[in-house]
């Protein structure tokens, strides 16, 4: 058993001795899973970019490639150039066109993998005042390009639309236009405030029940042109209770980092499918648990899961925008990328004490893929804040 010093709330350091490995395969045990399940994707920097890190971003697209492999490997759909790819954050509109081609390119090379792409409107200026006509051809310009490529197509919540739409027919007005565009069923993706602030108030209230009622009615008119809906609000009953209301056609997918072990088994009305960022940091186990799922072991599905639940919480907690963070401290401390560092400079926005709970957490969720190699590469960590 590998025991490490870690940094305590009370100022000290106390020894910690690591759990005993579980070996999940590399490969997904189910040739097909019984719930869609993407896992909302990182990119991998490049550390030695010659840049200024919190005004640009450099992407590694190799590493960033070579991670979308490993999520297919493990049976899991890839949800390209959204929030947990920095999406707003550091990754332009520009950039996610060309994370799009790369992970577009790869996938062409695999048949039958899954993978949806989002598309916005934040290649408008932040600070420009725009109509709504703009932001329409704003979503039209991506969507566009995208279906040029082939992509499967996120309509990401905007937040241009969030700061002008002075009532919840402006949204009719926008989403109506663009889905009747669509030439495929899309993904409606409704991504809370604790998510992006500036996202506030979607759907025309910031009463989340009149917001609901707003999206299901764009949902009712449009449910031809939409594959599914991924709602981001950290909410158990709210998702359940919008599932319950969708047309048949339309799927739910859980965007629930706090509660989707319960949403993904569903109950005697439905289920919910899945579009998780947790699932970046937690892949082997959620192919294993979905597997099980499948297979109809219901015990074996929340014996695997159920324990990756006080770590996606904590990853996921207050500031919640900040979860990148953990995420892909996570893909380092387990080998599938040699260094923390983000576009952006984002890996300072968690502190040291949240990253060695998140170590303790991951640790006893069982999701180190190497509890040595892990406590080597949060060993170097420590020494390079003064901790020996």
């Amino acid at each position: 058993m590998t025991t490490i010093a870690l940094p305590s709330k009370n100022r000290k350091l106390e020894h910690y001795t690591m759990s005993e490995p579980i070996g999940f395969p590399s490969k997904s045990e189910a040739q097909r899973f019984n719930r869609v399940a993407y896992a909302a994707a990182h990119i991998v920097a490049d550390p030695l970019a010659d840049i200024d890190t919190w005004e640009n971003g450099a992407v590694d697209w190799e590493k960033t490639v070579a991670f979308r492999h490993y999520l297919w490997d493990l049976g899991l759909g890839v949800a390209e150039a959204m929030d947990t790819a920095q999406r707003g954050g550091g990754l332009d509109w520009d950039g996610a066109k060309q994370l799009i081609t790369h992970s577009l390119d790869a996938a062409r090379g695999r048949p039958g993998v899954k993978l949806c792409c989002g598309v916005g409107t934040d290649h408008l200026d932040p600070a420009a005042d725009v109509s709504i006509d703009q932001i329409i051809r704003a979503y039209e310009e991506q969507i566009e390009t995208i279906e040029a490529m082939g992509g499967k197509l996120v309509i990401m919540a905007s937040r241009a639309l969030a700061r002008v739409a002075k009532a919840p027919a402006d949204y009719a007005r926008v989403y109506g236009r663009i889905l009747r565009q669509v030439k495929e069923p899309v993904i409606i993706h409704w991504l809370g405030e604790m998510f992006d602030p500036a996202l506030g108030g979607y759907w025309g209230s910031t009463d989340h029940a009149a917001a609901m009622e707003t999206c299901l009615g764009i949902i009712h008119l449009n449910a031809a042109k939409i594959d599914g809906v991924k709602i981001s609000l950290l909410s158990r009953e709210k998702e359940i209770e919008m599932r319950r209301k969708l047309p048949p056609t339309v799927r739910m997918y859980t965007g629930d980092d706090f509660n989707y072990t319960e949403l993904i088994a569903g109950d005697e009305h439905g289920y919910s499918d899945a579009l998780l960022g947790i699932f970046d940091a937690i892949a082997p186990a959620a192919s294993a648990g979905l597997a099980r799922l499948s297979a109809g072991d219901l015990q074996g599905f929340y014996g695997i899961l159920e324990p990756t639940v006080p770590l996606a919480r904590h990853i996921f907690k207050a500031p919640t925008r900040f979860y990148k963070t953990g995420i892909v401290f996570l893909a380092w401390l387990n080998g599938l990328q040699e260094h923390f560092i983000m576009i952006g400079g984002q890996e300072s926005a968690r502190s040291l004490l949240h990253l060695a709970e998140l170590f303790r957490l991951a640790d006893e969720a069982r999701v180190l893929h190497d509890p040595d190699g892990a406590a080597l590469r949060m060993s170097k960590l420590l020494a390079v804040h003064g901790l020996t």
